[in-house]
């Protein structure tokens, strides 16, 4: 065996010598069939193509990480973790006695996140008809939200307000078909009594565009303030959302909640109102209208000694729920078609000729600049005759003084300490507005509800800029009986009174008492007074007791009140509108006579010529007020 192993070892070991001898002996032509010699410069092409494209990566990594790593880490931050927002409960606005007025009830909205639809056409076209299927919304709606779709944005669109459960189970069940959409828990407002507080509370509603401009910090989900207090007081009311932390898949769908940032509920609202009052003025009013046949008329009630309101009317009114849960077109358009003007607040945007209610304010004044003293007489046969022009009475008084003028509501004594006659000298329009600004007609009252109007107190520079003609002393006549081109709000002429009342202080009306905040802390509402010891109090002790009169003298225009169990003091007038002999019917009053603590006022619009129907809605208001047992500590 061992002779067999040295043999091939042998053999090995001669093979590799000729296998080396062959390779030392290879000839050049054969080395050139086994090489491949290349270009120098080839090489260097292909050297100088790798470093460019090292460097080109190299750039373009330093760029994504150094440059617009920010950038692109929130970007991916952002499609993993999200802030869902909780929305924050909106107050709650309570009586004066507190008696909540409104509530708060779970609802839930259908929203549409743009980053997390998908970029496809086909897949949102597949989008839109589940949406329609699954929601009762407008294809309008619908087209209008993906045609103006931003996929950068995390904004969410608001799609169905108020998702019903069948709308809820059916989403739920195509959930994962709808990337983007998903339901956000909020809350919609339930008005108690919408149809009697409904001018007063307003109401709130989802934001628009041309608010979300004003008010950039809200979402598009969002509600808002729209009408009433519901709108003056928005920043107390509407709290502050909180967040939900979370991580979220590439549908938008919440996979983890890594924490929560409580919302902060918006502050409450204790009122001035009376809300038993505000029925009871409600209903009477409305029974008035519904027995003559009238659609429209107003009422408020004021506490003289600070300007608080008890109550405040507008009719015909609507129904504010409406609105909070989502008014129909057809129902939006029938209010606004309706000629009665349901929305509009007479109370505090009407502005209507106040007739024989502005002659306290002008008696004031013509007892301030000496034209008359508290013993002058003045004769009414039943009219004036200026040239060919005749002014009249509405009845033929004889001699009265100033406080029975008052009382019997004698025009001729008005025309002729407003415009002059029969050796009376007249104060004239600039001094009539003088004094009528200063009771606060011509201007707001700086209540603290929106949309109230300015009312209209001319002059001579006036007619001349907005009529072209100059001003004549029939406009002085006509002035002087709260007719001809002046004009003022129910709330002014109360406000004017209620000054009367108290002494002469001009306060600015107050519907809210206090904020209450969630930790306790209650703020009261300052109260403002807007002007006071602007006229003397024995003028204005001798223009109360002519009030008083309308009640007590046998020729006194409201004598039905003597039955009430306080004393009242108050001023009838009609202003006529048209040229149809129609007249607006008010009654101006405070009560109890000695020391006030209401101040009311009643608008009856369209009544007959020589109607007085504000008296006795008054006379029903006041009755069931002061008779009650615990009037006392109202």
């Amino acid at each position: 065996m061992s002779l067999f192993i040295k043999k091939n070892q042998y053999t090995v070991e001669k093979r590799g010598m000729e296998i080396d001898d062959a390779v030392l002996t290879v000839t050049a032509g054969d080395a050139a069939k086994i090489e491949w010699p290349l270009n120098r410069s080839v090489i260097r092409f292909f050297w100088w193509i790798i470093v460019i494209a090292l460097a080109t990566l190299a750039f373009r990594v330093a760029y994504l990480n150094i440059i617009k790593g920010a950038e692109y880490r929130a970007a991916a931050e952002r499609n993993s973790l999200r802030q869902l927002v909780i929305p924050a409960p909106r107050g709650i606005i309570y009586d004066r006695f507190g008696t909540p007025l409104v509530y708060n009830t779970p609802s839930l909205d259908a929203i549409l996140t743009p980053a997390d639809v998908p970029a496809d056409p086909l897949r949102q076209d597949e989008m839109k008809r589940l949406l329609l299927s699954t929601f009762s919304v407008d294809t309008a709606l619908i087209d209008k939200i993906f045609q103006k779709l931003d996929r950068r944005s995390l904004q969410p669109l608001l799609i169905k307000e108020r998702v019903s459960q069948e709308e809820m189970l059916l989403f739920l069940s195509r959930s994962r078909e709808l990337p983007g959409v998903s339901l956000f828990k909020t809350t919609e407002r339930q008005y108690v009594d919408g149809l009697i507080f409904s001018h007063l509370l307003g109401y709130e509603g989802k934001i628009r565009k041309e608010e979300l401009a004003l008010h950039p910090e809200y979402l598009l989900t969002d509600s808002i303030g729209k009408q009433g207090i519901e709108k003056s007081y928005e920043a107390a009311l509407r709290g502050k959302h909180g967040f939900q932390q979370a991580e979220v898949d590439a549908l938008g769908h919440v996979q983890k909640e890594l924490g929560i940032v409580d919302p902060m509920p918006g502050s409450d609202l204790i009122l001035n109102v009376d809300s038993e009052l505000q029925k009871k003025m409600f209903d009477s009013l409305q029974a008035l209208l519904d027995k003559n046949n009238l659609k429209r008329a107003a009422a408020i009630a004021l506490d003289p000694e600070n300007g608080a309101v008890r109550a405040l009317v507008s009719l015909p009114s609507f129904d504010n729920n409406l609105f909070s849960g989502g008014i129909s077109s057809a129902e939006y358009q029938a209010l606004v078609a309706d000629p009665a003007l349901p929305l509009f607040n007479r109370a505090l945007s009407g502005e209507y000729p106040p007739g024989s209610t502005i002659k306290p304010v002008l008696a004031a004044a013509a007892l301030a600049e000496g034209v008359v003293n508290e013993h002058t007489e003045i004769e009414s046969r039943g009219g004036i005759s200026v040239g060919k022009f005749f002014f009249g009475d509405w009845r033929v008084n004889g001699f009265t003084d100033i406080r029975r003028a008052i009382a019997v509501s004698s025009d001729v004594f008005f025309y002729s300490i407003g415009g002059g006659y029969g050796g009376i000298e007249g104060l004239g329009m600039e001094r009539m507005k003088k004094y009528e600004n200063l009771f606060g007609y011509g201007n707001r009252t700086n209540i603290d509800m929106p949309s109230e109007a300015d009312g209209l107190i001319p002059d001579p520079q006036w007619k001349k800029d907005k009529i072209g003609e100059r001003w004549y002393i029939g406009d002085d006549y006509h002035a002087a009986i709260g007719q001809g081109f002046v004009t003022a709000t129910p709330l002014q002429i109360l406000n004017a009174v209620a000054a009367i009342a108290n002494g002469g202080t001009l306060y600015a009306p107050r519907v809210v008492s206090q904020i209450r905040s969630t930790d306790g802390t209650v703020t009261a509402v300052p109260g403002e007074i807007l002007r006071q010891n602007f006229i003397s109090p024995d003028i204005l002790r001798i223009v109360r007791e002519g009030m008083r009169e309308t009640v007590t003298d046998t020729a006194g225009t409201a004598q039905s009140l003597q039955t009430l169990p306080v004393a009242v003091a108050g001023k009838t007038g009609t202003a006529q509108f048209g040229s149809d002999q129609k007249t607006h019917g008010w009654f101006v009053s405070f009560a109890p006579y000695e020391r006030p603590t209401l101040a009311l006022i009643v608008l009856v619009e369209g009544q007959g010529l020589e109607g007085y129907n504000a008296v006795p809605v008054t006379k029903d208001i006041y009755d069931w007020h002061f008779s009650r047992a615990d009037i006392s500590t109202r």
